[in-house]
């Protein structure tokens, strides 16, 4: 066999130092796979490197699926105070949602449809910044939140609503609530909803319009003594009529003392008084002469004057009469009706004959001191909201809305929408 001769590789001069490189950057990166990065070694001791990145992808908070909208859109500007604002949430259900005026007021409203949805239970005010602040939650637990802000409209005109009787008045079991407004109001059931008569004892209590400016409410029957009624006005932000808004919000309590309806019979002259349905006296009255007679129907006490000047040109009668000082005069219609003591007329006609101009009269002394007249007798007995029904009396009964004496209507017709 022949010999070989093992020969050294020769190499390129600068090669050894390139394969020294190689082998030393070969090690290094085994070094590194296997000793983890050192990069989040600070919490870990750097073998477990790899496992705590993971552990806290796993513990951070997942992104939500949750999609919270709010109408009106972000800084709208004249937007309508009812029917415009809702909350909704898609993909979640909603946890609270905050609404506040810009003097930090909440509005009141419930979160309804599952969590699906919110709205105001109420109007918003006019010409108010309003923030929204909603929060809902996806199925996994993540969470979404909005932020907006609108303004609601700017009122061309505003309306209040006049109201009787007032606040913490004790009146008789034929008290209306009556509500006068100062700008004619085309949205009725607008008004309807935002205004509220309770009572304890509870009662049915409907209110029916008069044109379009007045509204009286009343239950079917009379109030029951005693009976503590209250009235709510939610009107602030309400639209009345186009561009006209309430500015309105308060509550009005009053009270029923007792029951009293007195019964003028014209045909007899006389008057019965009842108190809690028991009669207590009878007083001998004069009515309305013929050609000028007194309105039959229930008739309610509104209002009360020592004296009152009384002048015919009025109501009709130029020239026929002008008092200065009718004593003890109880009005019952808006027209002139009144029930009064009377100083001038023969104390025989009280009882036996009908001279008025149509008013109720009860004999009297002038100057309203006499403490022995029927008229100071029953003008001490008497609060606003008493009831005087006259009958017999050669009239039509007294219109429903002259005066707060809706008694006069069926109780049917009064519920209908008026």
């Amino acid at each position: 066999m022949g010999r070989y001769e093992l020969k050294p590789i020769r190499t390129v001069p600068g090669a050894r130092k390139t394969i020294l490189a190689l082998v030393i950057g070969t090690m290094m990166l085994v070094a590194t796979a296997c000793g983890g990065n050192d990069s989040n070694s600070g919490s870990s001791g750097g073998k477990n490197g790899a496992g705590a990145t993971a552990q806290d992808s796993a513990s951070a908070s997942p992104v939500s699926k949750a999609v919270v909208s709010v109408t009106p859109k972000d800084g709208a500007d004249g937007v309508e105070t009812s029917g415009v604002l809702k909350v909704t949430a898609a993909k979640g259900t909603l946890t609270t949602v905050v609404v506040k005026d810009s003097k930090g007021n909440k509005v009141d409203g419930a979160i309804a449809g599952g969590g699906t949805g919110w709205e105001p239970s109420g109007t918003l005010a006019a010409n108010t910044k309003y923030t929204v602040d909603a929060t809902a939650k996806d199925s996994a637990g993540g969470t979404t939140t909005k932020h907006t802000t609108f303004r609601t409209v700017t009122p061309k005109a505003t309306f209040i609503g006049y109201y009787t009787p007032e606040n913490g008045q004790t009146v008789g079991t034929g008290m209306e609530v009556s509500l006068n407004f100062n700008h004619a109001i085309t949205d009725k059931k607008a008004i309807e909803k935002a205004v509220k008569v309770t009572a304890s004892p509870a009662v049915d209590v409907v209110g029916h319009w008069y044109g379009n400016q007045r509204i009286d409410f009343r239950p079917k029957n009379y109030w029951a003594a005693g009976t503590k009624i209250t009235l709510s006005l939610h009107l602030n932000g309400v639209k009345g009529a186009s561009g006209t808004y309430g500015t309105q919000s308060k509550d009005v309590h009053f009270t029923v003392g007792r029951s009293q309806v007195s019964i003028v019979d014209a045909a007899k002259d006389t008057m019965k008084v009842y108190r809690s349905g028991k009669l207590i006296k009878t007083v001998p009255i004069t009515s309305g002469a013929p050609g000028k007679t007194t309105y039959n129907g229930k008739m309610v006490i509104t209002e009360k004057y020592k004296t009152k000047r009384m002048d015919g040109a009025t109501v009709g009668y130029q020239g026929q009469y002008d008092i200065p000082d009718v004593p003890h005069a109880m009005r019952l219609t808006t027209s002139g009706t009144f029930i009064h003591g009377n100083y001038w007329a023969s104390s025989s006609v009280f009882g036996s004959s009908n001279v008025s101009h149509g008013c109720v009269g009860l004999r009297d002394t002038k100057g309203a001191n006499d403490t022995s007249t029927p008229a100071y007798w029953f003008y001490t007995n008497s609060i606003i909201g008493d009831v005087v029904q006259v009958k017999n009396s050669n009239d039509k009964t007294v219109a429903w809305y002259n005066g707060l004496n809706g008694w006069n209507m069926d109780w049917s017709d009064w519920i209908k929408a008026s």
